[in-house]
């Protein structure tokens, strides 16, 4: 999740609210690639969740990093949270995982020796202590009670608040984990077409990278738990928003969504002051009873903004936010999935062509059966594994045209990282489909052995 938002002024008339996305807007030339992921810790003995304090812990881990690796520190209330680096950034989810917020690069080869470069640094400093870190969905045996909370005021806040507006918001902070990437836009016409695109394929990200079958010890039901949580969290902040889709849809558009969405908090002095269901609106009237009197800063707006938690959503960039946490290889081929079909303009109208016939109704089945099914969902008569390979071949075309080289001009493209998606819809088998085939053979019936063959 995000870290507190700085450098904006007092807002003075609405209209700020739309020209602060709008001031995202970028030429082609300057779009960057953002790739965020987070992986579960555990120690290595007892293959318990890491605690925040203790020699084994989530606080050694950050230390580790600062200490071996030049990463420098940030701190709440004297608690160690997070670090930085090179325009990135490392952050802790809720329940102690570990997010790698990328910094904005220009290729995805950049992208992947990034991350490549910080999941050995964290293996390096892991080992040291004897703790693992691993890419899933969801925990595979742990449950609420088991989870630590991280020193965070965010989400004291949250924590008590998710119970009032649904029935799997604790789960989703604690439990489990994604990766993203955040991608830009050229001007709000340009950044309409993509959030379409984003949000009616999201889908099938879910089922490409779904890697969450288990919870509290036993096979859920679902390829991807994770998507499944998000359905039960907070109907205010979630979902695939079939407003974006109607006609006129822009900048004001969200801009009006997200004042309707209540607010979590206000960040003043490093403390986080509770605002649990006040409205922004009221906020811009200087109405809020949180902080009667006051009104806004672009600050506030900001962190609002991250608050909300759709398939897909739009700050001053695009974050795709519908795939589970995975395999080291996979944390590469989703943004290359999404740059492939967003990043070039003949992709893209070829993915908007695949997309602006799916419904409301329809774009919902699909994300419902992507959760359940994986690559094996069916809506309408037609199968999943049929439409990902479609998005692939657009996928794929796009980066082709991209023709951004690597390796020292050794490979010609970025197409490559693709592969282990191309694997998938040949084999008809994400990564849940592995897991779930060796927990009911090889592992007999236990989730555990998880950790020690599919860890970083």
């Amino acid at each position: 999740m995000s870290i507190p938002q700085s450098g904006g002024g007092p807002i003075e008339s609405h209209a700020q609210l739309a020209e602060y996305l709008e001031s995202g807007c970028k030429p082609r030339e300057d779009w960057r690639i953002g790739t965020e992921h987070e992986k579960f810790g555990f120690l290595k003995g007892s293959l318990e969740p890491l605690p925040y304090e203790g020699r084994q812990s989530v606080r050694s881990v950050l230390e580790g990093l600062r200490d071996r690796h030049g990463w420098s520190a940030i701190e709440e209330s004297g608690h160690l949270i997070g670090l930085e680096k090179d325009g990135a950034n490392i952050s802790l989810e809720p329940g102690g995982q570990l997010e790698l917020s990328g910094a904005p690069l220009e290729t995805i080869h950049q992208t992947c020796d990034e991350v490549n470069q910080h999941l050995a640094e964290v293996r390096d400093v892991a080992d040291a202590i004897d703790v693992g870190f691993i890419g899933l969905g969801a925990a595979p045996h742990w449950h609420f009670e088991d989870m630590p909370m991280m020193p965070k005021g965010r989400y004291r806040l949250m924590t008590r608040y998710m119970d009032e507006v649904g029935t799997m918001g604790k789960s989703m902070m604690y439990r489990t984990c994604t990766v993203q990437v955040n991608l830009d836009f050229a001007s709000e016409v340009d950044m309409v077409q993509k959030l379409r695109v984003a949000l009616a394929l999201q889908p099938v990200a879910t089922a490409l990278f779904a890697n969450s079958p288990f919870f509290e010890g036993k096979l859920n039901g679902h390829k991807s738990w994770r998507s499944r949580i998000w359905r039960d969290l907070d109907a205010d902040r979630t979902g695939m928003l079939p407003f974006v889709f109607e006609p006129g849809f822009g900048f004001e558009a969200w801009a009006e969504y997200a004042l309707d969405v209540p607010m979590y908090f206000v960040y003043r002095d490093g403390q986080y002051i509770d605002a649990l269901g006040q409205s922004f609106r009221d906020f811009l009237r200087g109405e809020l009873p949180a902080l009667p009197g006051e009104k806004p800063t672009l600050s506030d707006w900001a962190d609002h903004l991250t608050t909300i938690f759709p398939e897909a959503r739009i700050k001053k960039f695009i974050e795709m936010r519908g795939a589970d946490g995975g395999p080291w290889r996979r944390l590469c081929a989703l943004p290359a999935f999404w740059v492939g079909l967003t990043y070039d303009q003949g992709a893209l109208d070829a993915a908007w062509d695949m997309a602006k016939s799916l419904d409301a109704d329809t774009r919902e089945a699909w994300r419902v059966a992507a959760s359940v099914d994986g690559l094996h969902a069916e809506v309408g008569g037609q199968k999943m594994l049929d439409v990902a390979r479609e998005v692939l071949d657009i996928a794929e075309a796009g980066l082709k045209a991209r023709a951004r080289p690597g390796a020292g001009g050794l490979l010609p493209d970025e197409t490559h990282f693709l592969n282990a998606l191309r694997e998938s819809v040949d084999s008809g088998q994400a990564p849940a489909d592995e897991l779930i085939r060796r927990y009911e053979t090889d592992w007999n019936r236990d989730v555990r052995p998880v950790f020690e063959e599919f860890a970083y």
